[in-house]
């Protein structure tokens, strides 16, 4: 079963909550994994760009996150958490295997850094209206311990709180909070310098 096709005839008599969906997916309801795909798949999207440095391997991560959904919608259980935070945690654990095995495949020669974190939306920057503050905020981003990127994310994309994304990560909202104070400090610090820079050029000139 292909989850980016699953028919939309038959749809569900009422918007449902995560929880009810993944319930229903479960009992092997399609519609309620399409109803999931609408409202999470976009998200998910963004989030597994922003992570991985570009949409290269985005949309895998995603057809392989509703996959598992799909094949492990039994295993939720609602006592333990929110419905989002288990999604997130199968996007976070993804994202990290791809990146993993980026690693590998560059430490062999197989892969080219700059194809593999060049940016394959040619409209992002326009949208956002300021390049090259976008440029070191994605490269800042890139450059961050893993943990501290993932917190970051998982706040400023996938809209998480703070317990949420300590439970994704498995670890303390006070560790979280950590890392989000550090990665934010960090991205802070490299665009003053980079403001300061280009005001040295501006003089010089």
């Amino acid at each position: 079963m292909n989850p980016a096709r699953v028919p939309e005839a038959a749809r569900l008599p009422e918007r449902l909550d995560d929880e009810e969906l993944l319930a229903r997916v479960a009992a092997g309801e399609q519609p309620a994994l399409r109803q999931l795909i609408d409202r999470h798949g976009r998200g998910l999207q963004l989030f597994a760009a922003r992570f991985l440095g570009g949409t290269h391997d985005a949309e895998d991560v995603v057809q392989d996150v509703f996959f598992s959904i799909w094949n492990n919608a039994k295993r939720f259980d609602r006592a333990k958490g929110r419905a989002t935070t288990w999604i997130y945690r199968i996007a976070a654990n993804r994202c990290i295997d791809v990146r993993r095995w980026r690693r590998f495949r560059m430490f062999l020669g197989f892969e080219d850094t700059d194809d593999v974190f060049a940016s394959e939306d040619p409209q992002a920057d326009i949208l956002v209206g300021a390049r090259q503050e976008l440029a070191i905020v994605r490269t800042g981003l890139d450059k961050l311990p893993e943990r501290q990127r993932m917190a970051l994310l998982l706040r400023a994309v996938a809209d998480l709180d703070v317990p949420a994304i300590a439970e994704v990560m498995g670890t303390s909202a006070g560790s979280v909070e950590q890392l989000l104070v550090r990665a934010r400090r960090t991205l802070r610090a490299r665009l003053a310098t980079a403001d300061n820079e280009s005001q040295e050029e501006g003089v010089s000139r």
